[in-house]
């Protein structure tokens, strides 16, 4: 099974930005589906940006216009490139892929998940 890692995340100052990166031990062309999630203290695991194999993204309305999802099937590493950050943003976050289409696709229903990167925006 693919390994996910996650690296990139943080501390930064509300207004700046930061570049997640997910990298694999193995091919992620396999995976169609592959996401960003983000679980702050205290709070649920919440979707951040969904993007499939042929590049179809989806974004959650908090995050919608600052931050950008991409996938590098060659390098075998997904990416979030997270601009204008906001002190809500702070949380840990995560990487997940699925065989399956992101459509519909509940947040707990991924085949394999990273251990996560801290993010921290202060304002």
């Amino acid at each position: 099974q693919v390994q996910l890692v996650e690296s990139g995340g943080g501390s930064v100052q509300a207004g700046g930005s930061l570049r997640l990166s997910c990298a694999t031990s193995g091919s992620i062309y396999s995976y169609y589906c592959m996401g960003w999630f983000r679980q702050a203290p205290g709070k649920e695991r919440e979707g951040v940006a969904t993007i499939e194999r042929d590049g179809s993204t989806t974004y959650a309305g908090p995050v919608q216009g600052r931050f950008t999802i991409s996938r590098d099937n060659a390098k075998n590493t997904l990416y979030l490139q997270m601009n204008s950050l906001k002190p809500e943003d702070t949380a840990i976050y995560l990487c997940a892929a699925a065989f399956g289409s992101c459509y519909r696709r509940a947040n707990n229903d991924y085949n394999t998940w990273g251990q996560g990167t801290h993010v921290t925006v202060s304002s």
